[in-house]
């Protein structure tokens, strides 16, 4: 499997990422700088990894979004190269219209740093395949904008069409209000494109791919697209 990830000024989780990459699919993906014109031919995969590019000045995601690599990006997602976008990868992919809606900040005007709980809703994708419908995984977040907002057409036509990935949930798969660390609409923590080869989410996988860790909740996720793309 031939991934990429690309590395912008603020990111921080860019080497978690290529860590797990690395593990999990016993392939190092290429770094590519934010500045680059163009993506390496013949990728498998591209990861937009967290952290705060830009200082997330303006908002967060906005600066990036507008980045040279961003126009190759896009067309590389676009042909079917699967993408995913981590915490502020996310956000840029939102900021950049390969996600709809968009990424505010936390109902509760906090930074949030811990594990919480999610429901898998769509086991039906090349990310997802590895996991069971509605089981209940504990992955950690860490962000301050990640209350995902939307119009009401968008979130319907999102569930309608079956794009929600994962959803804040209670540790027995309930999507209380409670449960849901940010306020995200509709407890979305994770939402795939119209083709399901996007996948946008808040939760850090690649931080809960190792015991030593704390647990292998996002083993899953690499290995999903491991089995499809090998």
């Amino acid at each position: 499997m031939k991934s990429a990830v690309i590395v912008f000024p603020g990111s921080n989780c860019d080497r978690d990422i290529a860590v797990t990459l690395t593990k999990v699919t016993g392939h190092k993906p290429e770094m590519i700088w934010h500045r680059d014109a163009t993506l390496p031919d013949g990728l498998d995969l591209v990861a937009v990894p967290g952290g705060f590019s830009y200082g997330d000045y303006l908002r967060s995601g906005a600066m990036a979004a507008n980045s040279p690599i961003i126009s190759d990006l896009k067309k590389k997602a676009e042909s079917g190269v699967l993408t995913l976008g981590i915490c502020n990868g996310f956000q840029i992919l939102t900021e950049c219209g390969l996600l709809p809606g968009a990424l505010i900040r936390n109902r509760g005007l906090k930074f949030i740093c811990r594990d919480v709980n999610l429901s898998v809703e769509q086991p039906d994708s090349l990310f997802t395949s590895q996991y069971k419908k509605s089981q209940v995984i504990r992955i950690p977040v860490a962000h301050h904008d990640g209350n995902y907002l939307a119009d009401e057409d968008t979130l319907q036509q999102i569930e309608d069409e079956g794009r929600v990935a994962f959803r804040y949930c209670d540790e027995n798969g309930n999507a209380t209000d409670e449960a849901n660390p940010n306020g995200s609409a509709r407890n979305i923590a994770g939402l795939l494109s119209s083709t399901k080869s996007v996948l946008g989410m808040m939760p850090h996988p690649e931080r809960l791919a190792d015991n030593r860790l704390g647990g292998q909740d996002g083993v899953p996720m690499f290995e999903s697209l491991l089995e499809r793309l090998s």
